[in-house]
């Protein structure tokens, strides 16, 4: 232990295991970030990522110690204090991230909307397309002041994704107004 960073470091057993969507999440925000918290990885998800992909927060406490174990993250903790673990990717880590981030994928978008459930199934079509057009418009203007903030620099893929939202929301107000008008 270097008593300048209060810092212990451990060395954990390389296991194979399977890498899962949550498994490149992780590992590509700590590629980001070089190192953070499991805490730190959940206020990332929180401000952008949780807005195309869900993922359980418990799993950003659950999975940097699982990819530690396996190799792909090394993990210190916290001497003294809260005592909190900080995780970084490793050379495996990235190589693995790198060729996951390299295949293309072919698989579509998996819709799940409990508005579009509900009027499967039979529920008042005026009643959900006024509530899913409320929340389709706010939705779409958040993204836009958002979007408004974009200075130019830094990484592209966040205001890509940003750009889908926007296009997801614009299509989904279009849709629910059609549903509202239909009465």
């Amino acid at each position: 232990m270097d008593g300048s960073d209060h810092t212990v470091q451990f060395r954990l057993l390389q296991t194979p295991i399977r890498l899962t969507p949550a498994s490149y999440i992780v590992l590509g925000m700590l590629a980001q970030a070089g190192k953070a918290t499991p805490y730190e990885l959940k206020r990332t998800v929180a401000r952008g990522l949780g807005n195309f992909w869900s993922l359980q927060h418990a799993q950003l406490y659950s999975e940097p110690e699982r990819l530690a174990r396996a190799g792909y993250l090394t993990v210190e903790r916290e001497a003294s204090g809260r005592r909190r673990k900080r995780y970084a990717v490793t050379a495996r880590g990235r190589a693995a991230l790198e060729e996951w981030l390299a295949a293309p994928t072919h698989e579509l978008t998996e819709l799940r909307d409990l508005g579009l459930l509900k009027l499967y199934l039979g529920g008042d079509p005026a009643a959900l397309a006024d509530a899913q057009l409320e929340a389709h418009e706010r939705r779409l203007r958040d993204y836009r002041r958002t979007r408004a903030t974009d200075t130019g620099h830094g990484p592209r893929g966040p205001w890509l994704t940003l750009d889908a939202g926007i296009g997801h929301e614009r299509e989904w107000v279009r849709y629910w107004r059609r549903v509202r008008d239909r009465r």
